[in-house]
């Protein structure tokens, strides 16, 4: 064996343990890290998933049939990670059994698949083969128990999350709106069941931003009903908090109100901070805002109609409301555009202007097709 021949082969066993190295550690942070990662492998493999998607989104005429292809990539996407994670563990040791003396590369190949997927039908002989053979059958054992142990995980989040948001329907209307919202309480005579209301929202928000953060794929996971989604439920559930605590007479303070606010923008920014969305994290509340101050009085004047009994300041009120808005306002409009959500009043109906692209791909014109029809 010439020297040229050794180096090669030295090299090709630093790279197939650096490439099996690598993919270990992305699936670890990508699935087995609680806490916010941004894996680069699991980055790819999205990307890579939406661009096919958008070939599909592009032919469909329809917003249900928009709303179908949207909910299949989520679920691509999640299941093709760890198939690429098994391939390039494959192709790394395809490289470690080369530069270890299986030749051709072929036969390295086959080992390596055999290997992986313990399928036994190709094996060498010696103690140094039959270690690489047995730590690579572990390596895809353990990948394919973490996505059976990770997929109930997902789904149990899922599921609480959607919960909460089937039951909004009952109490905001659908699509879900903040005025509809406090006119329903009012009109059950509950209006100051609203602190209780906003107490769940406030642990709603909390696991949102744990669950979320953690298990980002759960960000494009779509709603069982086309018309719902996790977004536009958050933005009316903060909505109506802010309504509630700038424009609402109340017996007391009205302190859950604020608590859920603050809760709903800490979770949103936290989403927000993974996708590299960009935001002012100290607004001094008199920054502009997507609500426009007739949009507002539309919705006080609505409020009034309905016999809610209101502040009688209107300029106050609005000047409170927008203090509060400020510190959600673009990351709701982002994470709405970022999801391609269904329409809802103050959310989903903003300015595409300015949105940030999901992994560089920017898809606000199939957002703004699937709302107009």
């Amino acid at each position: 064996m010439t020297i040229l021949m050794i180096v090669l082969r030295v090299i090709a066993v630093l790279i197939g343990t650096w490439l099996v190295g690598w993919t270990l550690q992305a699936a670890i942070r990508a699935f087995v890290l609680p806490r916010s990662e941004r894996v680069w492998l699991q980055r790819a493999v999205f990307q890579s998933v939406f661009t096919l998607i958008l070939l599909r989104l592009r032919k469909a005429s329809s917003y249900e049939e928009r709303d179908r292809i949207s909910a299949i990539y989520a679920p691509i996407a999640l299941l093709t990670m760890p198939f690429v994670c098994l391939s390039l563990i494959v192709i790394g040791y395809t490289f470690i059994f080369w530069g270890v003396g299986i030749t051709p590369l072929y036969q390295a190949f086959v080992l390596s698949g055999s290997s992986l997927y313990t399928l036994g039908f190709k094996l060498e002989e010696g103690v140094p083969f039959l270690l690489l053979i047995y730590s690579e059958a572990t390596l895809g054992l353990g990948l394919a128990a973490l996505l059976v142990s990770y997929l109930p995980t997902m789904y149990s989040a899922f599921s609480r999350r959607e919960r909460a948001v089937a039951m909004l329907e009952v109490r905001a209307g659908s699509p879900p709106s903040a005025t509809e919202m406090i006119m329903r309480f009012n009109r059950l005579e509950r209006l100051e069941r609203l602190d209780d209301f906003f107490a769940g929202w406030e642990e709603w928000f909390a696991d949102v931003e744990e669950s979320h953060t953690s298990l980002a794929a759960l960000v494009f996971f779509r709603s069982p009903q086309p018309d719902r989604s996790w977004i536009t439920a958050a933005g009316a559930v903060m909505d109506g908090a802010a309504l509630y605590h700038s424009c609402v007479v109340q017996e007391a303070e009205g302190y859950q109100a604020a608590l859920a606010i603050r809760a709903g923008y800490i979770a949103l920014r936290r989403i927000a901070d993974f996708f590299d969305i960009q935001y002012d994290p100290k607004p001094t509340g008199t920054e502009a805002i997507s609500i426009s101050f007739e949009e507002f009085v539309e919705a006080y004047q609505e409020m009034e109609a309905a016999g809610v009994q209101l502040k009688s300041d209107v300029e106050t009120a609005w000047q409170d409301f927008r203090g509060w808005r400020v510190n959600y306002d673009l990351v709701l409009i982002q994470l709405a555009n970022l999801t391609l959500a269904p329409y809802a009043k103050w959310v989903s109906d903003r300015s595409l202007a300015g949105m940030q692209p999901l992994y560089g791909l920017r898809f606000g014109r199939f957002r703004a097709k699937m709302l107009r029809e």
